[in-house]
């Protein structure tokens, strides 16, 4: 065996100049259809101006909105080019050739949704010209940056297309609506889920979070009915991974076309996504309709190749991908899968049967002409329209304006269903009347504008209750084939009532809803706390010290409290149970862990917060108040020494008001700074003292009043 393994070795040493030579020329062919010049030469039909304040952000000017869109790639490329690359793999289906077999699933499902096929057969005939160049100039700021950068480039991944850009935005929504749930719930070894029957009533309640992210954001607003000045104000506040391809860059984008918007955008994305110009701010939350609907086909006995519908055998449409997965360098595992359609929509064969999925969006890539319009809308009855649009198939939405009008949208492509039937189940396959082929309009979603409480708030909860209660919208009119979720979150919990409980509220009022940092008593998670209060535990022991230790705290999590570390370890397990639509896990065990956590990593069960809620960047290393669900929200990873890292909640921060005249003034924070995955920047974690401080850096909203400040400047293209 060994003189075998040993000439194994020889002869493979013996290839490896080979091997390499192979890899080389495969990475040259990947690479051939690179041109930098190209690249180079496209940039001179734009002209962009960069001003960077004192933090680095990006305040980008130009003639055109083309030249802007070309200046907001160019800079979010100056400071995190590395994410921006990385996902061009993702747009093209093909993750798993770049970082092997993790990227497969995602791969998959890029194909079988055929995404990239509607793509390209759709993207003349539906996108205007104006949004087809708009989508390119932002394209052809990435590849400029790709051409005068070299060093940072993998040619194989260039050039950037705007049809790429495109697939992206119909991917990614998605994703934030939880479609990827259902379809892993189809590959467990039974079915997750019992087959659906004709019913008196159905009961529509229970969602399921994005696999792997805290799934949560805030938004509020109030008008002139609340403040105590007069004034119109909004927070931002859109909760996401602090880094990496979903996280906030803030950017200003100022056109002579119209276009002047300042907020938070993703990598790849050519509009601002969140914030505000200078008459409107809107914020966005996600939210969780019944979105997807999964059907259990009846084969046909004869032909397993056809599937029953209204009693007659049809063809499952079928056809070859195959996977490439990275073995090493540029060699790859080519791995064949068989992808499914009928007329549900696309199919999947698992070990308990085989399964269609219809889901909102299918097809839909007018995304980008929605978010251009919502960025360019100056008023209540414009922001209306672009939503009217109905591309953009999730999320809630807070509006505040100039004129102090308020509005909040439960927006969602929700399907037209037949009634009776409890949508949460699989549904037969065999009926034609269940295939639904209309979403409700857009008049027909669950929308308010200007209560006369004179506030708003969306935080991913119930959206029968996001204002007084006398002004809410009626449940009742809403039918419950439409599945509008039903959960509260703390954050709604808690938020309500401080509105509710104040009466005209300052600035400073507003601004602390924001930073509160309590876990409301009639919560979920402390309703699960309390529970150890009910336990008998022998005297002295450490489990009845943690229990008096739990007695006293009263739900606060800022920095000095000594029982929010015991608290917050308890109900974050609640707190997963709760976003994937489990019931809470029993607290014994959970209840052991922590005390064991604690004690080994701090020596005593109450160390305070500030010693375990940790701001870590590179050399930064800052205390943190807040936590899970609330306001000033805080998820946490443990690192080895037991202190939790912040990786998710509060990214981008934004802040604007009018006051009763009409004066706009805005405030932002990030959580770490500009320079996202520039460690060699002053820009990589300049903001973190701001952030871990809970304090607004002021912004400015003219270029006369930026070139007041410390400053650069950077024209394109590039002399």
């Amino acid at each position: 065996m060994k003189t075998l393994l040993r000439r194994f070795w020889i002869g493979l040493l013996a290839l490896a100049p080979i091997l390499v030579l192979l890899n080389l020329a495969l990475f040259a062919l990947r690479a051939a259809t690179w041109h930098p010049n190209a690249a180079i030469a496209e940039a001179k039909h734009y002209e962009v101006e960069i001003i960077r304040d004192e933090y680095g952000a990006p305040h980008i000017y130009g003639k055109r909105d083309v030249d802007v869109a070309f200046g907001l790639s160019y800079a979010h490329a100056e400071d995190d080019f590395k994410t921006m690359q990385q996902m061009i793999p993702f747009y093209r289906g093909q993750l798993a050739r770049e970082i092997g077999l993790d990227g497969a699933p995602i791969d998959f499902l890029v194909h079988w949704l055929d995404v990239r096929r509607q793509v390209g057969e759709n993207y003349e005939r539906v996108l205007s010209p104006q949004i087809r160049a708009h989508l390119k100039a932002y394209a052809d700021g990435l590849n400029y940056y790709a051409a005068m950068h070299p060093m940072e480039v993998d040619p194989r991944l260039f050039p950037i297309t705007p049809q790429d850009l495109t697939v992206g935005f119909s991917l990614q929504h998605l994703l934030f609506y939880g479609f990827e749930s259902h379809v892993t719930k189809l590959f467990a070894d039974s079915p997750q889920i019992e087959l659906a029957s004709v019913q008196d009533s159905a009961s529509l309640t229970r969602h399921i979070g994005a696999a792997g992210l805290p799934v949560g954001s805030n938004a509020f607003a109030i008008n002139g009915n609340k403040s105590s000045d007069g004034a119109t104000r909004i927070m931002i506040n859109s909760h996401q991974p602090l880094t990496g391809p979903v996280a906030w860059y803030e950017a200003h984008v100022k056109s002579d076309e119209g276009w002047d918007m300042h907020g938070g955008v993703f990598p790849g994305m050519p509009f601002i996504a969140k914030g505000f110009n200078p008459d409107i701010g809107y914020g966005v939350t996600v939210n969780k309709p019944d979105l997807v609907d999964v059907y259990r086909l009846k084969l046909n006995p004869e032909n397993n190749d056809e599937y029953i519908l209204d009693g007659t055998p049809r063809p499952l449409e079928s056809r070859r991908h195959w996977l490439k997965i990275k073995l090493f360098g540029n060699f790859y595992l080519p791995v064949p899968r068989t992808l499914l359609r009928t007329a549900h929509g696309p199919a999947l064969e698992t070990a308990h049967g085989t399964y269609a999925l219809r889901f909102a969006g299918m097809g839909e890539i007018r995304q980008p002409v929605q978010w251009m319009a919502m960025n360019k809308a100056r008023n209540l009855e414009q922001f209306k329209k672009a939503m009217s649009m109905q591309a953009i198939v999730s999320f809630n939405f807070i509006y505040a304006d100039r004129s102090g009008d308020i509005y909040f949208l439960h927006n969602g492509r929700i399907p037209k269903r037949a009634a009776g039937w409890d949508w949460q189940k699989y549904l037969p396959g065999d009926r034609s009347d269940l295939i639904w082929d209309e979403q409700i309009s857009f008049s027909e979603m669950p929308q308010l504008s200007n209560p006369s409480s004179g506030y708003l708030l969306s935080t991913n909860q119930d959206p029968f209750r996001v204002t007084a209660a006398n002004d809410n919208l009626p449940r009742e009119n809403y039918p419950p084939e439409l599945g509008l979720q039903t959960r509260m979150t703390n954050r709604a919990d808690r938020g309500l009532t401080m509105f509710a409980e104040a009466e005209r509220m300052s600035e400073a009022d507003f601004i602390a809803v924001k930073w509160d940092k309590f876990y409301d008593p009639k919560s979920r998670a402390m309703e699960y706390v309390r529970r150890i209060g009910d336990m008998e535990f022998e005297a002295g022991s450490l489990h009845a010290k943690g229990q008096a230790i739990l007695a006293a705290w009263n739900g606060d999590t800022a920095r000095d409290n000594r029982q929010a570390a015991l608290g917050v370890c308890l109900l974050s397990e609640e707190w997963k149970a709760e976003q994937a639509g489990r019931p809470a896990p029993d607290i014994t065990p959970v209840y052991n862990t922590c005390l064991e956590e604690l004690m080994s990593s701090f020596g005593r069960l109450d160390p305070k917060w500030r010693e375990r809620n940790r701001l870590l960047r590179g050399k930064t290393d800052l205390p943190l108040g807040g936590g899970p669900d609330v306001l000033r929200a805080i998820y946490g990873l443990p690192e080895k020494d037991g202190r939790l890292k912040a990786v998710a909640g509060d990214g981008l921060v934004v802040y604007t008001t009018w006051d009763k005249n009409g004066k706009q003034s805005a405030g932002m924070v990030h959580n770490f700074g500009a320079a996202s995955s520039r460690p060699a920047s002053p820009h990589y974690d300049d903001q973190a003292p701001l952030y871990a401080a809970e304090q607004f850096r002021p912004v400015a909203l003219t270029r006369g009043d930026l070139l007041k400040t410390r400053h650069s400047v950077t024209r394109l293209p590039l002399d």
